[in-house]
């Protein structure tokens, strides 16, 4: 009777983790319904029909210990690339800096408030979205997603949980560091969906991370990238990183706001993937930290069927890191490996005391 109960608690305790988002709840359930199911074999004939609510359980703790794993497998990636973009040089974007610049470039920078502020270094967002996977699909899915970039050594790490119906999901990876770009979509974050790393992809992640550097426009003075005038309201921007080359154009209103952004990109990464026009079209601005960037933009596909809009985004978080606010924080470290970790604790987000990194 005693043990029946501890099981109980147990699985009740697993409950209200669940209920209250707890990362490790599924570890609880495991072990709630590994008891339970021991005592159900010791009393089979009055306990046997416990093991159906049993082996569901143990179906979603599975999906949740990938999805858990998932998210671990992320987390090292991000402390991957943010430990190779350490630079300790203050830099504050200039005027003098955007002489070289095509006419709507400085003007766009000026615009977004990015001028005589310092440079950023790495950037942590979040977004909330409607997600389509095919044209013929009309119903949305309901996505989330967190990206963080490194400037110095360009890279982007994007991860999404798209929910398709309550406890069936996918989640996703695309991943872009050293030139190479990797696309990963697991079902229940345990079977492979699509695992891809090739040439396509490699230069579709770099005009992704391109086309992204709005979100923090400092990047646009980049040495990697290179800007070429087509008119008054728009530019042409060649970014070339560790053999990796992809071009894009950017588009400005009037106002010097960026409008939209098109990049002839391959859709797909298999032998037979094409190079498709693909579009992120900006819908509304808002302010972050002092900087006006768009907030509601929409990824389309132009196709020869029609436009393909896949996905709707909301940026509702953004967290810029740049060297004055760190190196305010690493004035009382003592050596090198001190700063350096109390460095990646600051860009990815984490903000331990000194005394735990001394530990």
């Amino acid at each position: 009777g005693v043990l029946w109960l501890i099981a109980l608690l147990i699985l009740t305790a697993s409950g209200i983790q669940f209920i209250c988002n707890h990362d490790l709840w599924w570890l609880t359930a495991f072990i709630g319904v590994i008891l339970s199911q021991v005592l159900i074999i010791l009393f089979w004939h009055d306990a046997k029909f416990g093991t159906i609510p049993n082996i569901i359980i143990i179906l979603v703790v599975m999906g949740a210990f990938a999805d858990w794993n998932f998210t671990r497998e992320v987390k090292d990636e991000i402390s991957n690339i943010f430990s190779k973009n350490v630079k300790t040089e203050n830099l504050i974007l200039t005027d003098d800096m955007l002489t070289n610049l095509p006419f709507p470039v400085p003007k766009w920078l000026r615009n977004s408030g990015a001028v005589e502020k310092e440079t950023i270094h790495s950037v942590r967002l979040r977004q909330k979205g409607l997600m389509r996977m095919k044209p013929e699909q009309e119903k949305w899915y309901v996505a989330n997603a967190e990206q963080y970039f490194t400037v110095d050594d360009p890279a982007f790490i994007w991860k999404v949980k798209v929910d398709m119906m309550p406890l069936i999901f996918f989640t996703g990876r695309d991943f872009f560091a050293d030139g190479k770009g990797m696309m990963l979509i697991k079902a229940l974050s345990l079977i492979n969906v699509v695992n891809s790393a090739d040439k396509k992809i490699d230069q579709g992640t770099l005009q992704r991370y391109l086309g992204e550097i709005v979100w923090f426009p400092t990047a646009a003075v980049s040495p990697y990238i290179k800007w070429e005038l087509i008119d008054s309201l728009s530019a042409k921007a060649t970014m070339t990183y560790k053999g990796t080359t992809g071009s894009a154009i950017f588009y400005f209103d009037i106002e010097g706001d960026f409008v939209k952004f098109s990049a002839l990109r391959y859709m797909g990464s298999a032998d037979e993937a094409e190079l498709k026009e693909w579009i992120i079209a900006v819908k509304k601005y808002e302010v972050f930290n002092g900087i006006k960037v768009p907030s509601k933009m929409e990824a389309t596909w132009k196709l020869e069927s029609g436009d393909f809009t896949w996905y709707k985004l909301e940026i509702y978080d953004v967290e810029y890191k740049n060297l004055i606010c760190m190196n305010k924080c690493l004035t009382h470290l003592k050596n090198e490996a001190e700063v350096k970790a109390m460095r990646i604790c600051l860009i990815i987000n984490v903000r331990p005391s000194v005394s735990s990194i001394y530990e």
